[in-house]
């Protein structure tokens, strides 16, 4: 009863790790149409950051590119998950 349960639960894991896989481009697209929709409705001006004038259509990129970069990053670390649970990385 444990080992399929195991087995079950393994398989939901893959199964995510798929959906990923699948969603991964959608959601970069998506980034890029936000970061699209940030640089062309916010208009034009500055602000200054640390003593240094940085424009404001800037901002919303810099946090639309760190939510992309997550988003890249866990994916990876799903393949790395899911290589391993198949025994796949042999470490000494």
């Amino acid at each position: 009863m444990r080992e399929e349960l195991q087995q079950d639960a393994r398989k939901g894991r893959e199964r995510t790790g798929l959906d990923l896989e699948r969603r991964f481009p959608i959601a970069l697209a998506l980034y890029a149409v936000l970061a699209a929709l940030a640089w062309f409705t916010l208009g034009e001006g500055s602000i200054l950051v640390g003593g240094k004038a940085v424009e404001i259509r800037m901002l919303p990129l810099v946090i639309l590119g760190g939510l992309a970069l997550r988003t890249v990053l866990g994916l990876y670390a799903e393949r790395i998950r899911r290589d391993e649970g198949k025994g796949g990385s042999s470490r000494s």
